[in-house]
């Protein structure tokens, strides 16, 4: 293994750590500045922050992996994320920001909910944070898979710790630097990995397609096309082969921006409700561009592939294979660093929330009710540490689908707060009974789809993205309970 590669690498783990020590130095002396940075966020920090989290390891990975196998019908799925997060920072971002403050400043999306539906509020936090808790795991998983990929492809043969396998080494080394600025720095150490992290995917995702389209065996936009038609007319096509229902499921990605707490979170983090805007327009920008080179990596490295007479056994690997092949070594370990970069964003920010839910959500509530903010600080880094435990417990299998896993969390927080983060901060008929009813009714919805494999097929036909479903169960229980229910200390006149 090239020498330049282990030094870009290790100069970016140094720099995630050095990150880390900084932000203890600086926001971690009280409950509010461990989980929440003190709501300082800057502007650039907390767009470039809310997408690298959000991105995750799928972005390089999954997503091209997708549309290496299937072409430009799989770009859908990228549309719908757009949209979604424009309508997610324009709607949300500044009604979450304001509302969280009024509203007992609560510092997780659990005590918002609480303390927006105070006749509820036991039930709430208890049934938010189990859901927090269920679902992150399973996402923190998917990031850890991503992890342990890399190390598979990328060094395979090279570790032999105590008869562990790459895969295996991959997961224990990304949990390791993840935990390591987490627990000690908390979220300004989180927000400001991400937003150096953010910077390094976009750089990648620009600088690879180029090299695949222009590079030494590319051949160029027009012989690429050519190559792909050839093969399949269809891979160039964005609606050729492709249902209604199979586009349907692609574009509502997008309606799992509204649920996500490790997104919204740095809404609430963000310094003043007059920075939401120029956060926005940063973000969105950020997001085109990557998505834009993510679509570009999946299409043209499959032409690319073809080509030049490589066997991809695993598409989700394309952007390492094509990094160790196309790149100095020095390069390849700055892109090598920008998929940690992605894997290691979203966990470190999954961790954290959940984190939060269990320390503010069930040890402050039930167990310690007078526990102070350094106690809560230090139970805060132990659930840290456990929570990436059982990550990795479930990640430990080498066959798991980076996007698979990834879908099912993001449709299970789509359809369990959604509909209901909308409806608190914009519906003021939005009561208690009605808050629980739909998050319970999206969470069960999404987890029965999967168990009775109607993602994969549904009625003879193909199947049905199950936040589709989630979303419109947990809406519609919204609604019809709240105006069953009779709760008027609850309704309140919501501006903004």
């Amino acid at each position: 293994m090239a020498i330049g590669i282990w030094i870009s690498l290790f100069l970016y783990f140094a720099l995630m750590i050095a990150i880390g020590v900084y932000a203890m130095r600086r926001a971690t002396s009280s409950s509010e500045d461990y989980m929440l940075g003190g709501r300082a966020l800057s502007p650039k920090v907390a767009a470039l922050s809310a997408g690298a989290s959000d991105m995750s390891g799928w972005l390089l990975l999954g997503l091209p992996g997708a549309l290496f196998v299937s072409g430009l019908g799989s770009a859908w799925i990228g549309i719908g994320l757009l949209v979604g997060a424009f309508f997610n920072w324009t709607l949300v971002a500044p009604r979450l920001r304001e509302q969280t403050v009024h509203y007992g400043n609560a510092i997780t999306i659990p005590s918002f909910l609480a303390n927006r539906f105070p006749t509820q509020a036991l039930s709430l936090r208890t049934v938010s944070a189990v859901v927090i808790v269920i679902f992150f795991a399973v996402y923190t998983a998917s990031g850890l898979v991503a992890g342990g990929k890399l190390f598979e492809s990328a060094f395979s043969g090279i570790f032999n710790f105590g008869g562990l396998s790459d895969y295996a080494v991959g997961i224990v080394i990304t949990l390791g630097v993840v935990l390591a600025y987490t627990v000690v720095g908390g979220f300004l150490a989180v927000s400001m990995t991400d937003f150096v992290q953010g910077c390094i995917m976009m750089l990648a995702l620009v600088i690879m397609p180029a090299v695949v389209l222009f590079g030494e065996g590319g051949g160029g936009f027009a012989q690429a096309s050519q190559t792909l038609n050839e093969v399949d007319p269809t891979l160039l096509s964005w609606t050729e082969g492709l249902t209604f229902i199979g586009w349907l499921s692609a574009v509502t990605w997008g309606l799992g921006y509204f649920g996500q707490p490790h997104i919204i979170v740095r809404f609430m983090a963000i310094r003043t409700l007059k920075d939401v805007p120029i956060a926005r327009n940063i973000g969105m920008g950020w997001m085109t561009i990557s998505l834009i080179g993510a679509v570009s990596l999946g299409v043209f490295g499959r032409a690319y592939a073809i080509r030049n007479g490589l066997d991809i056994q695993d598409p989700e690997t394309i952007f390492i294979i094509l990094s160790d092949l196309l790149f100095h070594p020095l390069i390849t370990g700055f892109l090598y660093a920008a998929l940690l970069a992605a894997v290691m964003s979203t966990i470190s920010s999954q961790l954290l929330v959940s984190s939060s839910s269990l320390t503010e959500d069930f040890y402050r509530l039930f167990l310690r009710k007078e526990a102070g903010d350094k106690e809560c600080v230090n139970v805060g880094r132990v659930c840290v540490i456990l929570v990436g435990l059982v990550a990795a417990v479930i990640a430990s299998d080498p066959n798991s689908q980076v996007l698979a896993l990834v879908s099912n969390a993001w449709a299970g927080f789509g359809a369990a707060f959604g509909p209901l983060i909308i409806l608190s901060l914009m519906w003021s008929r939005t009561n208690g009974a009605g808050a629980i009813a739909g998050m319970v009714a999206g969470a069960a919805t999404v987890i029965i789809w999967i168990s009775l494999g109607w993602n994969g097929e549904f009625m003879g036909g193909p199947g049905v993205y199950e936040i589709i479903p989630g979303f419109i169960a947990a809406w519609v229980a919204i609604m019809v309970v709240s105006l069953a229910t009779e709760d008027a200390g609850e309704y309140q006149h919501i501006t903004r």
